[in-house]
């Protein structure tokens, strides 16, 4: 059931906030840039937090209950989120366990099934942490580049899988289910494939699915560990980017049946990072959240058709493909002919067509270079705005492109 005000009309999130109450806000998105800057970058959407969650949060306050996290609820709200979303039922409370966030979470798998000078496997262009969280692991980053469609290149990843295993190395294939930041969707069928190949080779899977609940109309999500063949692989989520809650740290780490042993092993100490507010707020999110995540979900679909619109309108020769899921849209600018000049990972600088439209039109983007392969002279655009925001933001990049 979907929320509706005293008129009996759909909610949307995303015009209940004004441009004046969203930079009262305090976060990276926020604060970053100056106050003339309409920031499009950081996975922060711009709407209020879900009413489950706020009442869950002033309870917890109320109480005082702001000690160490305890109990599988959070697991226990996933499954029965999972199986009502997805019709997965094969996931089992004591095949998980809480982490501090996904990233970390994923770091901590791959220190269980590889060592130090090990490789893993990315899809790039992919989400900036993979290379950097990885390789700070003292782990071996090796890439294999997305296909023309942006789909992943079943060639291409047996081909990393045979650079990954040489000389009898461990590997692991870190894969962004749904990918960050192209927005597609993969499908069963992919899925398997991957499976398959990943067994064949002796490559374990580690699948992020921090995005899964986001998958917008005219697509689906498929959980990596519901497919034949994943029985040896973990996957890592959360409701960060569902719900809005990246400041309220907490996310869960999933084993399939044969790595259950291996998650047994992850130190005691990782489990002390995530906050008790954090859980608390995640549960509430999956166990009582669906309304507004319906929501969200229906916004999110009219904000992807608008900036359609807007891209053709004001960015012609970009190349935008309309993303499956995520809130996140991928445009290849290279026509701008501008270089990126940085390597992938470094998510602290600019370079390129967006550097341009940070300078030239006040407008923040995620800059490609920093995805690795493929993403120079791309920008990734948060559409997860106001419509006025979203349509100003599209409006300044068209003038910034016609004044060059």
């Amino acid at each position: 059931m979907v929320q509706e005000d005293e008129t009996g009309e759909r909610t949307d999130p995303f015009v209940q906030l004004s441009l004046r109450q969203l930079r009262e806000r305090t976060s990276m998105k926020w604060r970053t840039f100056p106050e003339d800057v309409l920031p499009l970058w950081v996975a922060e959407m711009d709407v209020p937090l879900a009413p489950a969650i706020v009442e869950a949060l002033h309870r917890t306050i109320d109480l005082g209950d702001t000690g160490y996290p305890y109990g599988t609820a959070y697991a226990e709200a996933f499954t029965e989120f999972a199986f009502d979303r997805w019709r997965w039922n094969g996931l089992r409370i004591e095949h998980t366990t809480i982490v501090p966030d996904v990233m970390m979470g994923v770091v901590e798998v791959l220190r269980l099934i590889t060592g130090p000078g090990d490789a893993v496997v990315v899809c790039s262009p992919v989400y900036p942490p993979f290379f950097a969280f990885v390789t700070h692991a003292g782990r071996h980053v090796v890439e294999a580049p997305l296909g023309e469609d942006l789909r992943i290149d079943l060639a291409a990843l047996e081909e990393a899988f045979v650079r990954a295993r040489d000389h009898g190395r461990r590997a692991a294939f870190l894969m962004s289910n749904p990918h960050n930041p192209t927005g597609v969707a993969h499908s069963r069928e992919e899925l398997e494939a991957i499976a398959e190949l990943a067994r064949r080779h002796g490559v374990r899977v580690v699948s992020d699915e921090i995005h899964a609940p986001l998958v917008l109309n005219g697509a689906s999500f498929t959980p990596f560990l519901s497919v034949p063949g994943a029985e040896n692989a973990f996957a890592l989520t959360s409701a960060s980017k569902a719900w809005n809650l990246a400041g309220l740290k907490a996310a869960l780490a999933i084993a399939g049946a044969e790595a259950a042993d291996e998650l047994r092993h992850m130190p005691e100490e990782v489990g002390h990072g995530p906050s008790h507010l954090g859980v608390i707020a995640h549960t509430a999110a999956f166990r009582k959240g669906g309304d507004w995540l319906d929501e969200v979900l229906l916004g999110l679909d009219a904000n992807r058709r608008l900036l359609g619109r807007l891209v053709r309108e004001h960015l012609p020769r970009a190349r935008y493909r309309p993303p499956q899921s995520t809130y996140l849209a991928w445009l290849d600018c290279t026509w701008l002919g501008l270089h990126d000049r940085q390597g992938p990972g470094v998510v602290s600088d600019m370079a390129g067509p967006a550097r341009m439209f940070l300078d030239q039109a006040g407008v923040a983007l995620s800059s490609g270079h920093v995805f690795g392969s493929g993403g120079e002279g791309c920008v990734r655009l948060n559409f997860a705005t106001t419509p006025d925001i979203l349509c100003d933001a599209l409006s300044r990049m068209g003038r910034a492109v016609r004044d060059r």
